[in-house]
């Protein structure tokens, strides 16, 4: 980007909408946009009713370094600091992996299946996205979140600030730092990635997302065949556990169910791309 040339909204747009394009960045426009925005203050429409107004040199400075690191494929959401979920807006850092939307669909099968005044555990919390969505829609409920963590812990304890809600975090891994409790529902979106595949992700999630956030083991599974044993005795009578999953692994993750003999039929649910997201199971009341 030369520095003395002078730069309109418009024109620094079309530049840096090229220069992240040849970097392997799909929609270039946008994030340019959006990082304009966050440079400037203004929304996306205040850039283009003020589109020939050139930039002021302070301005200049904070977006260069934007563009700068997203085009070293740091992640967007890490140059602007913030992520929308189920619409609420959260802290991201490279403490917690960045919400993705494909998450919204566990929540929206958690809220199919929780009663108002239900207890609720996100186990492996990160940002807190799911526990924090939860409580914003149960406001009866009683949600805790954990995570082994204490970095992301931090992270999400600002965020149940920031979206005025009540949420007990508790730091510790899986479901030994809840001894003796029991729970409505257990949720959980684990690291499910298989270890050898961690280095063909896009560079924004294997070198910014937090590696324990990713590596499920050799196959991906190590933390399902921990996870859903152990949740039958933190479950309430009738309780659920749902868990969401990667691509390819609904049918090995509903057979830890099964194999287990303390759970209902589990059930499958697809995303709006019709690849299977979530599996959970009812816990049976007798044996």
């Amino acid at each position: 980007m030369p520095k003395h040339e002078v730069w309109t909204s418009v024109k620094i747009v079309a530049w840096t909408k090229e220069y992240l394009s040849a970097k392997g960045i799909e929609n270039a426009r946008l994030e340019a946009e959006w990082m304009l925005s966050a440079a400037t203050g203004l929304n996306r429409v205040g850039l283009y009713l003020n589109y020939d107004k050139p930039l002021s040199d302070s301005e200049l400075a904070v977006y260069r370094d934007m563009v700068s690191r997203r085009a070293r494929r740091e992640p967007l959401q890490h140059i602007l600091g913030t992520q929308e979920f189920c619409g609420l807006e959260f802290e991201v850092s490279p403490d917690v992996l960045i919400p993705r939307h494909d998450t919204e669909l566990l929540v929206t099968q958690t809220l199919l299946r929780s009663p108002p005044q239900a207890s609720i555990l996100d186990m492996g919390t990160g940002s807190g996205c799911i526990a924090i969505t939860l409580a914003k829609r149960l406001p009866a409920a009683f949600v805790s979140a954990s995570d082994i963590s204490s970095d992301a812990l931090s992270v999400a304890r600002r965020n149940a600030i920031r979206n005025e809600v009540n949420v007990e975090f508790i730091q510790g891994a899986l479901l030994s730092c809840v001894p003796d409790r029991k729970f409505s529902l257990i949720v959980s979106n684990p690291p499910y990635i298989p270890t050898a595949d961690i280095d063909q992700l896009e560079p924004e999630v294997r070198d910014y997302d937090p590696w324990t956030a990713l590596d499920g083991g050799a196959d991906g599974l190590g933390i399902y065949r921990q996870l859903i044993p152990a949740a039958v005795d933190h479950l309430l009578p009738g309780g659920w556990l749902l868990v969401e999953i990667g691509i390819g692994q609904a049918h090995d993750v509903a057979e830890c169910f099964t194999s287990i003999g303390r759970y209902q039929e589990p059930f499958v649910s697809l995303d709006e791309q019709g690849i299977e997201r979530v599996v959970g199971a009812q816990i049976k009341e007798r044996l």
